[in-house]
This record gives structure tokens, C-alpha cells and sequence, in this order.
């Protein structure tokens, strides 16, 4: 009786053993629900956003960027936008680049779902956020949390081209740093300079951080801006003046923003102008404005020529 009872015992576990390794070559299967799962994942992955985590696609290929100041980063990786904010349309940095791509406002929503983005880019500012959620992914961003190099960085991030966006990053300050010498040996260390702008009906004096060349100026070439400047606009970014106050915001260099479409430079024909020490030594450079607004990569190489030809004298002051 014990051998036929030890007999059927090893037939039990015989069976158990070939259930259980069919088990595991089932799990192990490509057929099998863990892998799809795997895969799915793979065509997305999680962006760490300000507002929270975000699932993307891996590598997304439409991308509605309604975040004016952030289309020359997506230009730039490589990342021809289906659609742009109606901001950018004068900007000379992008001619060529944007043909055929649809041009919204804030809150097309009807026209977004038309283009089926599979990524909306936005500022954190706009008040569609959750529609544009419903859409697609959408991922915002508050302008002035990081600076300029840092939001290439966190753009390329979320296009998964971060190495990319690097690259450019670390290409630029070399750059920036032999340009920096040459402007310095051409205007000297003690020499300051003054972004002025009028939008409007008002004159605006810019920071270190607001577009329009600052960013080159004041932070990539270290170059002074005077105490007033630094005083009103170095931490809100702007400060709009009078023309009676120009003087005490004017620099021993002036770069003045020149809007074609919306001239409004009366301003310069006031004795306060032109009784201004650079008016007076033709150190007056004006700039496209709309071409300047910016300070994604391809809008401030726009940006480096005219500084450096500028301030080198490559240039003819106005």
C-alpha cells in the first residue's frame, strides 16, 4: 500500500509543478496584460510640471504652444508648432518657420480640437487651462520662476529632448562669453546702457529678465545698467516712466524700441531727450521691436548680432 500511495503522491506534486511553470510562461507572454500595460507606458512618460505631475507622449509631434513667449524654444528643438498665439506673428526671428501653421487666440477652444494637439503649451496666466485639459495634456508654466537658460532646459524636458536643450544651453554661454569680452573691451566696464521702450501710450524702462536684449545685455555680457534701473526695474522686470524722467533712466548707451505698426515716439522729440548725453554722442541704437520681445534661443541669436554690432561699433546708432 505504500508504494502505490507514494506513487499517486508523485504524480500530485508532477502536476502542480507543470501548472504552475505554465503559469509563469503565460505571465511571461507578449500576449500577456502586465506587457501591454509596459508598452503603453512607454509611449508616455510623466512630466513634474509646477501645477503637478503630467502624463505626455513620449515624443510629441503637435503641439499647440498658446504660450507666446516659449515658440522659439519648440522651434528650436526641433518641433514645428500646429499652432501659436497671434503674439508672434511680427516677430522677424521666426520668419519662415511658422508657414501654414494656425494661428490662435486665447481660448480657441473650438479650433484647437479641430488641430488635435497632442500637447498644449500655456502660461499658467490663462484662464482656459481646464479646457485645454480636456483636449490634450497640457502643461503651463509662470513666466519669470526660472531664468531664461533654465526654461530651455525644463521646455526640453517636457518635449523629451532635454539633452538637446542642454546642448544649446551650454553652446550659448560660450559664445556669449567671447562676445562678452569684445563688447567690453569696445565700451569699457563702467560704461552703462538702457533698454527703452514705448508701448501704447506709455514709455516702459526694462530689467535684466524681460526680453528685448536684457537678457544678453545685463546678464550674459555683465554689462551695468544705471542705479535708477536697477532700483525700479531689476525686480518687477519694467517700470513705465514719464518722458520728463527719461534722463535718470538713461544709460551711457540707449537701445530704443521701435514698434512699425504702432509708432508712438514723440518722446524723442522733447528737449529732455535730446539734451541726453548718449543722444548727444549718437549712442542711440534702435531695434525691431516685436523681433525683440522674446528670450527663447532663436529670437536672442536675433538679439546677439544687433547687440554686439551695436556696441562694436558694426553698426550705425540712429
Amino acid at each position: 500500500m505504500k508504494k502505490p500511495l507514494s506513487l499517486a503522491l508523485l504524480a500530485v506534486m508532477l502536476m502542480s509543478l507543470l501548472a504552475a511553470c505554465g503559469s509563469t510562461n503565460q505571465a511571461n507572454s507578449p500576449q500577456s496584460e502586465s506587457e501591454g500595460s509596459a508598452d503603453t507606458s512607454a509611449d508616455t512618460r510623466i512630466y513634474a510640471s509646477e501645477n503637478g505631475d503630467v502624463e505626455l507622449p513620449a515624443n510629441p509631434e503637435r503641439v499647440a504652444v498658446l504660450a507666446h513667449i516659449y515658440v522659439g524654444n519648440v522651434l528650436q528643438l526641433g518641433i514645428k508648432p500646429v499652432a501659436v498665439s497671434e503674439w508672434v506673428q511680427g516677430n522677424k526671428a521666426f520668419e519662415g518657420m511658422l508657414d501654414g501653421v494656425e494661428v490662435v487666440t486665447e481660448g480657441s477652444i473650438e479650433k484647437l480640437l479641430e488641430l488635435e494637439p497632442d500637447l498644449i503649451l500655456a502660461l499658467t496666466s490663462d484662464q482656459n487651462i481646464s479646457k485645454y485639459e480636456e483636449i490634450a495634456p497640457t502643461v503651463s508654466f509662470t513666466y519669470g520662476t526660472t531664468d531664461y537658460l533654465q526654461q530651455h532646459i525644463e521646455i526640453g524636458k517636457m518635449l523629451g529632448k532635454e539633452q538637446e536643450a542642454r546642448a544649446w544651453v551650454e553652446e550659448w554661454n560660450e559664445k556669449t562669453g567671447e562676445a562678452a569680452v569684445e563688447v567690453i573691451a569696445a565700451i569699457g566696464e563702467d560704461a552703462t546702457v538702457s533698454v527703452i521702450e514705448p508701448f501704447g501710450k506709455d514709455i516702459f524702462v526694462y530689467g535684466n529678465d524681460h526680453g528685448r536684449g536684457t537678457e544678453i545685455m545685463y546678464q550674459a555680457f555683465g554689462l551695468q545698467a544705471p542705479d535708477k534701473i536697477v532700483e525700479d526695474a531689476f525686480g518687477p522686470g519694467y517700470k513705465a516712466i514719464s518722458a520728463e524722467v527719461i534722463p535718470q533712466y538713461a544709460g551711457d548707451y540707449l537701445f530704443v524700441g521701435i514698434d512699425a505698426s504702432a509708432p508712438a515716439n514723440s518722446f524723442m522729440e522733447t528737449e529732455a531727450w535730446k539734451n541726453i548725453p548718449a543722444v548727444q554722442n549718437n549712442r542711440v541704437f534702435e531695434y525691431d521691436a516685436q523681433s525683440f520681445w522674446f528670450n527663447d534661443p532663436i529670437s536672442l541669436e536675433l538679439q546677439l548680432d544687433f547687440v554686439i554690432d551695436a556696441l562694436t561699433g558694426g553698426s550705425e546708432p540712429q
